[in-house]
């Protein structure tokens, strides 16, 4: 397989991470370079293969060291310090890192003191009182560590891997399996494809008209760390980061029987097969058969079997018997929101924020590209360290955005704000300048340990203020690194509907906050919702699939989505926050 800019960018991005642990800062220089050369090659129209250490070094954020390394990678396959940081620093010692509390140098602290490796061993230390006894950390951090563990869901046998890890490995897999020769169709299934925020693993699999050499392919990816298993039909590996990749072999007249059995759930699963037993039929993962003549009645796609069970097609999302079959027997599935029904995008950075990698006119041009009948420009407000814009830069910035409207006749620009809910619930700004946007996002980005009573007073006062339309990411959570601020959910979202405030659906794949029980239970009170994307560079628009499929798997339907409102009836509502 040729090398291609998304490999080099992987390479890059974990040679980063390594050097944080190596160098214990992640300011170094050498960490800067790296995470400079990661941003140049996503940010390439070209093919970097193809290009030589001088051609490189002509792009902008990448040096000669960098270029080096890229070529080093394209012609070898790998780069020679990644491969030594690897082996100083495995995966399970790298798992540390997730932990809030324990930065590069505290790990490498608790490894050279405790022989601490994994977080097994880190637990063990936890629970034998040994952390505290060391420089810098005491009892309190000692037990911060133990709660992180228990609630990024970093105990017991089974470790989940955050769903954006696993996604960029399936879709990396499935990508390449798909160009293999005589591959008809492949997917991932399994509690990804039902778009699980953590999964145990991930499930391939692929329709083939000859296996021929497919087998070989997946279990020589430049991804393998280790071949678990090798036969004809099923395989498994695991990656350089110890996730396991399971694939498995069917004829194309079988995918949709194989799909609907490996995506699950199991509970699903058995709902079904009993549905399919009590008209005189079996259903398994090669066909829905009847059992006295053995005659297969839909095997090719999963909407057949759906139809022929007296079902409607149930999204891999709802998948958790959890009423979803009940419902679709009955007609009555939620019309759940789409992609393509997205009409506005409610959150999204410029350059102007310090992590904003794209400027005003791009970010513009690429949601105009995407068809967006109005965009929300929200850079960070001013409380934010680092990343927040003053008074005079959000000034300007809202006289540049009235002149460039003309510029985007089919598309309403609102200048809008993501503003810092302070501990006592407070905002950026005065009232007065707050009076001037024409949208507001409030997130929570400081002030995690406060307790949940805390927390609720703080988010519900943000919510009474005028200038806030839609609570930013409720939680603040950041996937398998770190929990979400602990709120009396009940009163928060209570709230939310008698100030008409919105809860937003962040897209982010890290982030998917509010997370879908969450959402559940907040539809289920009548709360309004945006589905945003929280884009810092115009790549990531396409977190709008994913902020979607987080919809609904909370069973969120269309018309409760502000922003897939037609633009008239949004803008209105936009703007009479006090009269919702």
């Amino acid at each position: 397989m040729a090398v291609t800019n998304s490999d080099i960018a992987r390479a890059l991005g974990e040679l980063t991470l390594l050097t944080k642990l190596e160098d214990e800062s992640a300011q170094s220089f050498r960490v800067r370079a790296y995470e400079a050369g990661y941003q140049a090659l996503r940010d390439l129209a070209g093919n970097a293969a193809d290009m030589s250490v001088q051609e490189l070094v002509a792009v902008k954020g990448i040096g000669k060291s960098i270029a080096e390394k890229i070529r080093e990678c394209v012609d070898t396959g790998t780069i020679a310090k990644l491969e030594e940081l690897r082996t100083k620093y495995p995966p399970a010692f790298v798992e540390l890192t997730r932990i809030p509390g324990l930065g590069p140098k505290t790990v490498k602290l608790v490894r050279r003191e405790l022989g601490v490796e994994n977080v097994d061993d880190l637990r063990a230390a936890v629970e034998s009182e040994a952390l505290r006894e060391l420089p810098g950390l005491g009892a309190k951090t000692e037990a911060k560590i133990a709660k992180a563990i228990e609630r990024l869901g970093m105990h017991g046998k089974e470790r989940r891997t955050p769903i954006g890890v696993a996604l960029s490995v399936a879709e990396r897999v499935v990508g390449e399996l798909k160009g293999l020769p005589n591959v008809v169709q492949a997917e991932y299934c399994g509690s990804l494809r039902r778009f699980r925020d953590t999964v145990a693993d991930v499930d391939v699999l692929v329709a083939a008209t000859d296996p021929a050499g497919i087998m070989e392919a997946f279990t020589t990816m430049a991804l393998v760390g280790e071949v678990i298993a090798h036969g004809d039909t099923k395989s498994a590996i695991l990656t350089r980061d110890g996730l396991q990749v399971d694939l498995r072999l069917v004829e194309p007249d079988q995918f949709g029987a194989a799909v609907l059995y490996f995506t699950g759930s199991k509970a699903h699963n058995i709902a079904l097969r009993q549905m399919a037993l009590d008209k005189g039929w079996t259903l398994n993962e090669y066909a829905l058969s009847n059992v006295e003549t053995e005659e297969v009645v839909a095997s090719a796609t999963e909407e057949e079997i759906y139809r022929s069970l007296g079902l409607e097609f149930i999204p891999p999302p709802l998948r958790e018997d959890a009423g979803e079959i009940k419902a679709s027997g009955n007609g009555a599935l939620p019309d759940l929101v789409t992609e393509r029904d997205l009409k506005g995008d409610l959150h999204v950075h410029s350059s102007l924020s310090g992590d904003g990698r794209s400027s005003l006119e791009k970010m513009l041009d690429a949601a105009a590209e995407r068809g967006l009948e109005y965009i929300a420009i929200t850079d960070h407000g001013e409380d934010l360290a680092m990343n927040g814009a003053t008074r005079e830069q959000m000034l300007r910035q809202r006289r540049r955005l009235e002149k460039l409207q003309s510029e985007y006749p089919n598309m309403s620009l609102l200048h809008g704000c993501e503003l810092n809910i302070g501990p006592d619930g407070s905002l950026d700004y005065d009232d007065e300048f707050l009076a001037g946007f024409a949208w507001g996002v409030a997130s929570v980005h400081s002030y995690f340990d406060l307790t949940a009573e805390e927390q609720t007073v703080r988010v519900i006062t943000a919510m009474r203020h005028p200038a806030v339309d839609v609570i930013g990411h409720l939680t603040g959570r950041k996937i398998g690194r770190r929990p979400g601020i602990e709120l009396e959910l009940d009163a928060v979202l209570e709230a939310a509907t008698l100030t008409g405030t919105a809860i937003e659906i962040n897209g982010a794949i890290d982030r998917l906050d509010a997370a879908a029980p969450v959402l559940r239970k907040a539809r289920d009170m009548g709360v309004l919702f945006t589905i945003s994307t929280d884009s810092h560079h115009v790549d990531e628009y396409r977190r709008a699939l994913w902020g979607v499929l987080n919809a609904q798997r909370g069973w969120v339907e269309r018309e409760m989505v502000v922003n897939t409102w037609p633009r008239e009836r949004f803008l209105e509502w936009a703007g009479a926050k006090g009269d919702r």
